[in-house]
């Protein structure tokens, strides 16, 4: 269903109900799909669908009042308009008391129906907003790893991660190079039962080949000519705990099927041992390269791909999360500000400008290295910003001028709050905005003065 339009089931099994219905709603704008049953209701909604549930109460098969109480066993919040007949009232009144929203009698006025679907699409977006403000404070305010940003591709990552990351699942990390999967593998072992156990992690692609097996099973004493006494591998170690494999693709094929077996059997035997050792651990295995592919060339096993994929986590480029990156940065600098004990220069807003305009090969890696040597060098870091410029006009051509006009005002309160650490006061006195315009223009632009406070 459409991101921008309000949506809205509507469940009614007398046709030219439905249909005249749909037109209504459709007409105010809302994004309908009509159904004439309850049971097929059900199959389209979760705990995030953001829509509105508009129900006929009298139908053959499940009735209006049982899909209610069934959406609401998926979701509570989720409001549930009841279409009546006359003499439904009373059974109607006792709904609104069990958390209907509220009900129309048939036959009813179109603007009643839209104005009823309005305010119960309002009430849902609000409540979907303060979910979503709720999940960011959990996650910007838990210890451990945090995964910042505010763009709609890390908050659902988030949101996925705020599902997988306490389940006994494998995960596959996907990402390009420098996008944070070490940090979101880290994020996903601290959310976990399993935060209090080892988090083990090897590069796949920075092990030797000959030293790969015993790296992850460990060996016996003597079972190689150089193993003069036993050791415990990253398997083993991991035990209890979460196993993180970064660039799986570098993994060679004799091991691929070895690792399979893990997975499948949770158990290892030590080179040089016949014993099975059982494993309680998780692993998380990431790689940049699409693994699919790779295993349709050959180059990968398929069966270790299905294996792993049980559930896959995107990690966004930082080109798909622009408006992260003044944040981002903002985060970088304070940390190397704190690690080499230098304040953080004032960043200009044509500096900001550029850094937003930037395509970042390198992703996050690329970014923290420029905030830490911007930390660093101050105005002797001029030379990398001006490498950035090149690309501005290209990407902004595209925009409209009040596109242009917003994304220039909000990197102005963005360099505002960052040079005063969130302080609303200094940001006002700075910008010369009133109070209430400040934040207005801060709820506009999804600013929070928490993102910019020294840690």
């Amino acid at each position: 269903m459409s991101a921008t339009m309000p949506s809205v089931l509507l469940i009614d099994d007398e046709k030219h109900i439905r249909s005249a219905s749909s037109q209504t709603l459709e007409l105010a704008g809302y994004e309908v799909q009509a159904l004439d049953s309850a049971e097929a209701a059900l199959t389209l909604i979760d705990d995030h669908w953001s829509g509105v549930i508009v129900t006929d109460i009298n139908m053959p098969g499940m009735d209006g009042l049982e899909l209610m109480a069934k959406a609401r066993a998926i979701d509570p919040d989720l409001p549930v308009i009841l279409i009546t007949g006359h003499g439904d009232i009373s059974m109607a009144v006792n709904a609104i008391r069990d958390g209907a929203y509220d009900f129309i009698e048939k036959p009813f006025p179109a603007d009643l129906l839209v104005d009823v679907v309005k305010r119960a699409a309002e009430k849902r977006a609000l409540t979907i907003e303060n979910r979503t403000l709720r999940q960011e404070l959990q996650a910007q305010s838990a210890p451990g790893p945090r995964i910042i940003g505010k763009t709609l591709p890390v908050q659902q990552m988030r949101q996925l991660l705020a599902q997988v990351a306490d389940t006994p699942a494998d995960i596959l990390i996907m990402g390009e190079t420098g996008t944070g999967k070490d940090l979101v593998a880290r994020y996903i072992h601290e959310n976990s039962r399993r935060k209090d156990h080892n988090f083990v992690a090897i590069n796949c692609g920075g092990v030797p080949e000959n030293l790969m097996e015993s790296e992850l099973f460990g060996h016996e004493k003597g079972a190689f000519t150089d193993a003069k006494s036993q050791r415990i591998g990253k398997l083993e170690h991991a035990n209890g705990g979460t196993l993180f494999l970064d660039e799986i693709e570098s993994m060679p094929m004799s091991l691929q099927i070895k690792l399979l077996r893990v997975l499948e059997e949770r158990a290892i035997e030590r080179l040089g041992a016949n014993e099975l050792i059982p494993l309680d651990l998780r692993i998380v295995a990431a790689s940049k390269a699409d693994l699919k592919e790779l295993s349709a060339g050959g180059e990968f096993r398929e069966d270790l791909y299905y294996r792993l994929n049980v559930v896959r986590v995107d990690i966004p480029s930082l080109r798909e999360r622009r408006d992260d990156i003044p944040l981002l940065f903002q985060h970088f600098a304070l940390i190397a500000s704190a690690q080499y004990q230098r304040e953080v220069p004032a960043l200009s807003p044509a500096r900001v400008h550029s850094l937003m305009s930037y395509d970042w090969p390198g992703n996050v890696r690329e970014l923290r290295n420029l905030a830490e040597r911007y930390v660093l060098l101050g105005e002797g870091c001029t030379f990398e910003f001006d490498q950035l410029i090149p690309q501005l006009d290209a990407a902004t051509d595209s925009l409209t001028l009040p596109e242009k006009v917003e994304q220039f005002e909000k990197m102005l309160i963005e360099e505002a709050l960052a040079r005063h650490d969130g302080r609303i006061k200094e940001t006002m006195e700075q910008l010369g905005l009133p109070r209430k315009t400040l934040y207005d223009k801060m709820r506009k632009y999804r600013l929070d003065k928490q993102d910019y406070k020294p840690e």
